[in-house]
């Protein structure tokens, strides 16, 4: 796997993952979400100097210009509910990508053990085309491996871009191991440890909730 870990260099991402992971500002769900979105276009951006392009010739008022233009059919796949603002992020930037959306929650069994479910889906066909998977959170990594699981059955994609705003080293692991090796996982920052409760450490919380409001647990 290709890992672009984005914040081994700085940049403004730096002040949106700070306030992410703020306590205080996370109080704002609006900025949550805000911040959550402009986290995705920065991704976006990266993860668009890797895909194909082809020439094009533009007619200008005054004349023509040779540019290169996106020549992938991209399909832009989120986990909801924490993945609708950063999918929102990625179709600011890739805005005639197709769109597919996938319910994966985790369903505790007690205190510290849960399963991931994958329940709904409404997707396009992805055969031969470049599939973004998009989810804040990289705990685990099973929502992820899940969700590959359920979409494969649309199809054999071109190429697979996995992005997430922060990640587990354990997560990530499990990615590498578990998606074909010239998969791309474009993340904005990786932290250290997963607590018992399969919570990435600092991290910052629950990015469903900090977005939309609690829910009652499974």
């Amino acid at each position: 796997m290709h890992i672009h870990h984005l914040l081994d260099n700085n940049s403004v991402l730096n002040t949106f993952i700070s306030e992410l992971r703020d306590i205080n500002i996370q109080k704002d769900s609006l900025r949550f979400r805000r911040n959550i979105e402009r986290v995705g276009e920065i991704l976006g951006y990266e993860l668009s100097k890797k895909l194909s392009y082809t020439h094009q010739e533009i007619q200008t008022p005054l004349g023509s210009k040779q540019v290169n233009t996106l020549k992938d059919k991209l399909v832009v796949c989120s986990i909801l509910r924490a993945g609708l603002p950063l999918h929102q992020g990625l179709l600011n930037y890739f805005d005639k990508a197709e769109n597919s959306f996938i319910s994966a929650y985790r369903h505790h069994l007690n205190q510290t053990d849960f399963e991931i479910r994958v329940e709904y889906m409404a997707s396009p066909a992805i055969d031969k085309k470049t599939l973004i998977i998009a989810d804040p959170m990289l705990a685990t990594g099973r929502s992820f491996v899940n969700v590959y699981n359920a979409i494969k059955q649309m199809g054999n994609p071109k190429e697979i871009h996995l992005v997430a705003v922060i990640g587990a080293k354990a997560g990530v692991e499990l990615l590498q191991k578990e998606f074909p090796n010239n998969t791309h996982l474009w993340i904005a920052t990786i932290d250290e440890k997963l607590n018992d409760q399969g919570y990435i450490v600092p991290g910052l919380g629950d990015a469903g909730d900090l977005c939309y409001g609690k829910k009652m647990q499974h």
